[in-house]
């Protein structure tokens, strides 16, 4: 058998309790929802303000398709940037207070093409260890030097950024980006003869870039981005937040982690997804002009893949006026957040320290956090146990998400549950 390798890797995989299946959504994204032909109450959906199935965005997204079409048709830079685009691209600036946006087509291709962009060969990244996979792939691919630090740490943090200091002051010519970048046998790919040509004729700048998630999405907390912000002041270091789980519920408004701070700052590029409390889809990058300007004409994922539909972009500019207006929405999200942690108190696994929607229960075994899970759906609540390698070995946990269109009874169904199996 050609795949046998494989096939013994997944099994040793499912004997460690870390084989990993899919189930089948049948109904819209809400608390209620069909999966695998039943019916369970759902605390695993990322749709914090409850927007992935409202009316609003549904009519918004019809008008679009009949006045857009389906599809972009290209990418951005040939013909696939519509108007909607467009229009969408500036209100999401103005809305997180910064000069220029960009849209993406995911999350994930958005940080892949800022911290490819941005840095390289002669330059250094700092990385919270707990960063979401897509920052870590991104540090990778961008062949700058990677220093992480412990999750949170600012003493360790500044330790790695002194040591950083002086690096690239008496900067020489970078002669071998070329060759390091492409084989000697090969030519550069057509549309990264500009950015070699560019690398090539500078000489090493030496860039800083501190790039971490403002939400960590498995434990929920927050990174301290006032003291992440000064460090990077204080060393002359760009500074990236991954906002995914932050957009729309966090800041005034929901403007984000940087409104909850009160951050202003140039040296910010902050990126947050449209797929989670916005309801629908895509994520976008907000900088200064000089660095939109620059994810333009070198971000890989963004020079070579196809727009995303305007359609989407329809709806997500009726997303941004439900966001805005969705203070009651956010009240009600933390209400909820403060009956589930009061309720898990009392339960043998330990709830991790969250303000967010993110509540995290932590079982410790693989296995354990398995049978929790399933003892959950027995009584018809779907909550998803996240084992490494996701998270840190000996920390499977049960990854409870709120949504605001959650009630409090589901709440108190979820905690009852909790503790029959806690007693059983």
């Amino acid at each position: 058998m050609p795949f046998s390798a494989l096939q013994s890797e997944l099994n040793e995989r499912a004997s460690l309790g870390l084989l990993r299946h899919r189930h089948t959504l049948q109904s819209p994204q809400a608390p209620h929802t069909m999966v695998d032909g039943k019916s369970y109450l759902s605390f695993c959906s990322n749709d914090y303000l409850g927007l992935a199935n409202h009316p609003q965005l549904i009519a918004a997204l019809q008008q679009g398709a009949q006045q857009h079409g389906v599809g972009a048709g290209a990418a951005h830079l040939v013909s696939g940037h519509g108007a909607t685009h467009h229009q969408l691209e500036n209100e999401l600036a103005a809305f997180v207070c910064k000069p220029a946006a960009l849209l993406f087509s995911t999350g994930y291709m958005a940080n892949l093409g800022v911290v490819q962009a941005l840095v390289g060969k002669g330059d250094t990244v700092f990385a919270d260890k707990f960063n979401h996979a897509s920052l870590n792939d991104a540090m990778q691919l961008s062949r700058a030097t990677v220093k992480r630090y412990r999750h949170n740490d600012m003493t360790q943090l500044a330790k790695l950024l002194e040591q950083a200091n002086g690096h690239g002051k008496d900067a020489v010519p970078d002669v071998e980006s070329r060759h390091a970048r492409f084989p000697l046998s090969s030519s550069p790919p057509e549309g990264e003869r500009d950015r070699v040509s560019l690398r090539e004729s500078h000489v090493k700048c030496g860039r800083k870039l501190v790039i971490t998630d403002a939400v960590f999405s498995m434990d929920g907390d927050l990174a301290p981005l006032p003291e992440l912000l000064a460090l990077c002041e204080q060393h002359d270091a760009w500074l990236l937040i991954d906002d995914a789980h932050g957009f729309g519920v966090l800041g005034e408004q929901g403007r984000g982690s940087l409104a909850h701070f009160g951050i202003a700052s140039k040296r910010v590029i902050c990126m947050a997804t449209l797929g989670k409390a916005a309801g629908v889809f895509g994520a976008f990058v907000a900088a200064e002009q000089v660095v939109i300007d620059t994810l333009i004409n070198h971000a890989r994922s963004y020079v070579y893949t196809t727009a995303t539909p305007p359609a989407l972009a329809s709806a997500l500019l009726e997303s941004l006026r439900l966001i805005a207006n969705g203070d009651e929405l956010r009240d009600h999200l933390q209400r909820l957040i403060a009956q589930l942690r009061s309720g898990l108190r009392s339960l043998p696994w330990s709830v991790m320290p969250s303000a967010t929607a993110i509540q995290p229960l932590l079982v410790g075994g693989n296995h354990a956090a398995l049978n929790l899970s399933a003892g959950l759906r027995e009584r018809g609540i779907w909550v998803a146990a996240i084992r490494p390698p996701t998270v840190p070995q000996g920390t499977a946990r049960l990854r409870i998400t709120l949504s605001a269109a959650h009630r409090a009874a589901d709440v108190t169904r979820l905690l009852e549950s909790l503790h029959e199996l806690a007693q059983g």
